[in-house]
């Protein structure tokens, strides 16, 4: 049966109210939890930015839920420190957290002062992130010297079980790229057939575990509500992987999104007011292969969202 999850977005939802929203997820039927992890929204109007790190720990401790991130480790985050955090989150909530290992965005990287590297490069760095984490996470003492510096390292506390490391893709190049070291694949909802060129190119690479898709949807009473919402909260994430990667700030996003209408939104967004419809989409998700639906309105307020979809959409999908 595939789960269902509920997905919290850093950027649109003040930390508390991020936390409340998956405390009512969790009572409305959702099955688990997921969470960004973003220094800075995309776009003015979503208008947050908690960390997290410490919110994990506080919504762990707070439902029942399993939650997992998208995090970057290699510039704005130290290798060593994503291994720390997620090895304390790996004792403390054991088989109920997951982390994915992304070569990040410039919107959250820049920060450092450090230049940008291409996305090959990040995608080396990456792979030595990765190898970083999993020594730490074995117990091993690591001394790395690379893309990453790594000086003597050593994890005190340790899981008893490690965390899944998963990989999140866009594409079928990144999908291969780093499917031999991954515990599972997350990516977003995209029309079915480039679902199932991402899906193939990670199994070709070796990529084992499950299948995530992280799917943006807007659902209003009305579909003129549900297009506003669109529009106004999510038309700066519709263009290309590369823009999505390198557009450094909040407010080239804004520019960049400046005249996008909702036909170009609707490629990023499942967008209705018909419960049915949208539960056809996520079944035709489930169909090419995704063993968990991470569900993220993107509306800014959440409660009539779960309401609807815990009594009318969950079911019809279980």
């Amino acid at each position: 049966m595939t789960t269902v999850g509920f997905h919290v977005s850093h950027e649109q939802l003040h930390p508390a109210e991020g936390l409340r929203a998956a405390q009512l997820a969790q009572d409305a039927g959702f099955d688990a939890a997921m969470c960004s992890d973003h220094l800075a929204p995309w776009s003015e109007r979503q208008g947050e930015s908690g960390l997290a790190w410490p919110w994990l720990g506080a919504a762990l401790a707070t439902t029942r839920l399993s939650f997992g991130t998208v995090c970057a480790p290699g510039q704005r985050y130290h290798p060593v420190i994503v291994a720390q955090a997620v090895a304390t989150l790996g004792a403390m909530f054991p088989g109920r957290f997951w982390v994915a290992l992304g070569s990040g965005e410039n919107l959250n990287e820049h920060v450092t002062g450090h230049a940008w590297p291409p996305k090959s490069e990040r995608d080396a760095r990456l792979a030595e992130c990765v190898e970083v984490i999993r020594a730490l996470l074995r117990g091993e003492e690591v001394h790395h010297i690379g893309r990453v510096v790594v000086h003597h390292a050593r994890l005190w506390t340790l899981p008893e079980t490690v965390p899944p490391l998963v990989c999140p893709a866009l594409t079928p190049a990144t999908a291969r790229r780093h499917g031999a070291w991954s515990d599972g694949l997350i990516t977003v909802n995209q029309p079915v057939e480039r679902l199932q060129q991402i899906i193939e190119a990670y199994r070709e690479a070796g990529g084992a575990g499950e299948i995530a898709v992280q799917v943006h949807l807007s659902w209003a009473p009305t579909l003129a509500e549900a297009e506003a919402v669109a529009l106004d909260q999510w038309r700066t994430i519709t263009g290309p992987p590369p823009v999505l990667e390198d557009t450094p700030t909040t407010a080239a996003f804004d520019t960049l999104a400046r005249d996008v209408g909702i036909a170009e939104t609707r490629r990023a967004v499942l967008v209705s007011a018909d419960l049915g419809e949208l539960t056809a989409r996520l079944v035709d998700l489930q169909d090419a292969g995704a063993d968990r639906l991470y569900l993220h309105h993107v509306g800014r307020r959440q409660d009539a969202f779960v309401e609807a979809f815990g009594e009318h959409v969950l079911p019809a999908l279980r």
